[in-house]
């Protein structure tokens, strides 16, 4: 039976070093940032194709999706926030559930990465996360927004923090777990190839996994996008509270 690693460098036909290089602002993966690049690319060019030609009388199928994810977000974003910031925020919701989506399900495809399965990009989309709801709370309240820091007694001011430096850390490792999880998953399968191969032609684990797989993607994405509104809205709710 293959190794993990044997079985990785094998379907590594991109030729992009193995190992994270080292520059000038730290290590950086070339992986990661050809295929963040590629999966921007995508999303924009899914969106544009799903609204260029707009049609409220016949919709295409591809608008009637896009619409449905777009509703469906809106709702969920309406449940925990106000009409008008729900509204301020849905582009960036939108965006951050699409590009995650599609993230995790790139890497569905032979021979492509998923961003999502390296934790720089989670932990980049986390920190930005957090940064958003402390930039949301000072917006609508001040200053007056740091108060929850220290209420409802001074003295519980270390558990706030460690409180708040665990959001953005939970948020990154669950998305990189369970995407990174799923990449493995598809080399121990290959790596299992000749065991899997008397069984139908491995199509059984393969349907398997590619189910499993996806519904995954599309749970995580989901998750991450929640998690985006929750602390963003418990951010403005401490302000208004406080």
């Amino acid at each position: 039976m293959k190794t993990y690693q044997e079985i990785e460098y094998e379907v590594n036909v991109w030729g992009f070093p193995k190992e994270p290089i080292e520059t000038f602002i730290g290590q950086i993966n070339a992986m990661t940032i050809v295929h963040t690049w590629i999966v921007m690319f995508l999303v924009a060019v899914l969106l544009i194709a799903a609204t260029r030609s707009m049609s409220l009388e016949r919709p295409g199928k591809l608008q009637l999706i896009i619409e449905e994810i777009f509703q469906f977000l809106r709702g969920v974003t309406r449940d925990s926030l106000d009409a008008k910031k729900a509204s301020l925020m849905m582009c960036f919701v939108f965006s951050l559930f699409m590009f995650i989506l599609i993230s995790n399900l790139w890497g569905l495809i032979p021979t492509m990465y998923s961003p999502t399965a390296d934790l720089n990009t989670t932990m980049g989309l986390a920190l930005m996360v957090y940064g958003l709801t402390v930039v949301l709370g000072i917006y609508y309240k001040g200053l007056k927004y740091f108060k929850h820091f220290i209420q409802p007694f001074p003295f519980f001011l270390p558990l706030v923090i460690v409180e708040e430096l665990a959001k953005p850390l939970t948020m990154a490792f669950r998305l990189y777990g369970n995407v990174y999880a799923g990449k493995v998953l598809v080399y121990v399968l290959l790596g299992l190839i000749p065991l899997t191969a008397t069984l139908m032609g491995g199509f059984i684990a393969s349907v398997i996994w590619l189910a499993f797989k996806i519904f995954i993607s599309c749970v995580q994405a989901y998750i991450f996008f929640v998690l985006t509104v929750t602390y963003t809205s418990q951010a403005i709710m401490e302000a208004d509270h406080h």
